[in-house]
């Protein structure tokens, strides 16, 4: 019975984009996904967004208030643009990037060394869903672009929990629906014409931001993404629209 139960957890659908595929095949091509596009990942999200991530991301440092000697975790963390900010702000902090794919985690540590960041980040690689670390051992965790990635989001959220701490602090940055419709028009042309082609000439491959372009229309709208925090254990859940 174990045995019919595992294989039938295997064959589970779940969304590629706008495709339909086993949840452990969307694991697989994700990984796919960012082991083509690692070396310039910074680049196409300055060129996809015009540089306004920086700004988003600045917002999530500011509301997350980074205190001395405080825990941080990076889920997705990639190539550790979130961990180098914390630790600019916070300057006696720590922080845990942890990422599924070991190209991103590679291309983050060389980019914190040609910062001339030796200390203060540890680099993981690991899985959202199962993270490598003990219960209650974080102070504060963030995830940027990354949680429409995740194969089973809800699972995500439980093992964030997980690991915070008491009180600990959880920031999603994420890309969600536009609600002003001339500008959902807009967005919708830009998107989804403009960005595979900048995939192709910069990053080499269409295909990965054609995909990461569905994966945003196919992420849980603001309300129901809260919903889903505050069942994974979350108190006190709300959100800000940026841009």
């Amino acid at each position: 019975m174990p045995r019919q139960h595992s294989r039938a957890a295997q064959t589970r659908q779940t969304d590629f984009g706008f495709r339909e595929v086993g949840e452990d095949e969307k694991t697989r091509l994700v990984r796919e996904v960012f082991d083509h596009v690692a070396g310039r990942y910074d680049l196409m999200n300055d060129l996809m967004s015009g540089g306004i991530h920086r700004r988003w991301k600045a917002e999530l440092i500011d509301r997350l208030k980074p205190r001395p000697n405080e825990i941080l975790l990076d889920v997705a963390g990639g190539t550790g643009d979130i961990a180098r900010r914390f630790l600019r702000r916070a300057k006696s902090g720590q922080v845990i990037v942890c990422d599924i794919n070991a190209a991103m985690v590679s291309a983050g540590r060389d980019r914190a060394l040609d910062d001339g960041i030796l200390n203060g980040i540890t680099w993981l690689v690991g899985d959202a869903e199962d993270l490598p670390l003990a219960d209650a051992s974080v102070d504060c965790c963030t995830i940027s672009f990354g949680l429409r990635n995740v194969t089973r989001k809800e699972r995500a959220l439980e093992e964030v929990r997980r690991v915070l701490k008491p009180a600990g602090r959880f920031f999603c940055l994420e890309f969600s629906q536009v609600e002003a419709p001339l500008l959902r028009r807009l967005y919708d042309l830009y998107s989804f014409t403009i960005l595979p082609r900048l995939g192709a000439v910069v990053a080499r491959d269409r295909d990965a931001y054609q995909y990461l372009v569905e994966s945003i229309r196919r992420f849980p709208p603001q309300a129901e993404l809260a919903a889903m925090m505050g069942r994974a254990g979350f108190d006190q859940v709300s959100w800000r629209n940026l841009s």
